[in-house]
């Protein structure tokens, strides 16, 4: 393929077309400009319309999981359209194509969930409606909250927020760190971690390029936070480790605490009846800890949770 960017162009960095992933995209541009002395127009940002953001009647789970967030910036990375993809590491699928690399890591933001609609979940109504489409969150919320009722809630920040004003729901929950990112902080309500545990690699900017491209690697590896790689790579060795999907409901939290790492994991049933926890505490880059984390709670999983990991053995 004919590369016919401008000559003063260093970098291409592909993104999502929303308001978000452009926010993303932005901060990552001006940490690149800031480590290399660029000028600004020698980041390009390259947005592309995901097949994620097309179909929102319908739960991701439904239609492909997290692999349509990623599979127009794959291809775009293939054919050197792009130099760089600029992803939500929550939304990254685990396994990815080995000719890939996660070359960096940003700064990692708050990687709480925020409430929007209430203070708190013990504060949401009884027998409230509460919209979201993550398998997560849904059973964490049966789990702790068995009298609401969960109703399909997709799109961007936006999208949902109107949806709630419409009524469509009387609560939803939003990341804090995209809230952040955009500067809406102040519509929901972050929750304390020791009641409701985040996603993994939530609150997380990933920056992916072909392995082979030298250039791009070693550009985007002078922005790579270790700090917030060691969590990011802990909390997706545990995924890959449980070999859940899309649909599997899974909360995982990694932390520094001193020297070392510590992590807290919860597994559940989709309707929230059954939970499982488990916590490590390991250095960075020491898998086996975490793989016997995982492995700790597959062997306890109960008959509602096991179904929706790998099964040992």
């Amino acid at each position: 393929m004919t590369d016919t960017r401008n000559s003063d162009i260093q970098i291409r960095l592909g993104t999502r077309n929303s308001p978000l992933a452009m926010a993303q995209a932005h901060e990552t541009r001006a940490r690149l400009c800031a480590a290399h002395g660029w000028a600004e127009d020698a980041v390009e940002l390259v947005p592309v319309v995901a097949s994620g953001d097309k179909v929102l009647d319908r739960p991701l789970s439904e239609i492909g999981g997290k692999a349509l967030w990623t599979k127009e910036l794959d291809l775009w990375l293939r054919e050197g359209r792009i130099d760089v993809a600029v992803h939500s590491a929550k939304d990254v699928e685990t396994d990815r194509p080995e000719d890939f690399t996660f070359a960096a890591a940003l700064p990692r933001a708050d990687r709480r969930d925020s409430l929007v609609g209430a203070d708190s979940i013990a504060a949401i109504p009884q027998g409230a409606t509460v919209g979201t489409s993550a398998p997560r969150r849904a059973a964490q919320l049966l789990n702790l909250r068995p009298d609401c009722e969960v109703v399909t809630f997709r799109g961007n920040v936006a999208t949902r927020l109107g949806k709630l004003e419409a009524g469509e729901a009387d609560v939803t929950f939003l990341a804090a760190a995209g809230l952040e990112r955009l500067g809406q902080a102040e519509v929901g309500v972050p929750l304390d971690k020791t009641e409701w545990i985040p996603a993994a690699a939530q609150g997380v900017i990933a920056l992916e390029a072909m392995t082979a491209n030298d250039t791009a690697m070693r550009a985007v590896a002078a922005i790579d936070h270790a700090p917030t790689r060691a969590e990011f790579e802990a909390e997706r060795a545990l995924l890959a480790r449980l070999g859940g999907t899309c649909h599997s409901p899974v909360a995982a939290l990694c932390e520094h605490d001193g020297g070392a790492l510590s992590m807290r994991a919860a597994l559940f049933s989709p309707d929230g009846r059954e939970r499982i926890e488990g916590t490590a505490r390991f250095a960075a880059g020491e898998y086996h800890a975490v793989a016997a984390l995982a492995d700790d709670l597959l062997a306890r999983a109960t008959p509602g949770i096991a179904p929706h990991f790998r099964a040992i053995g």
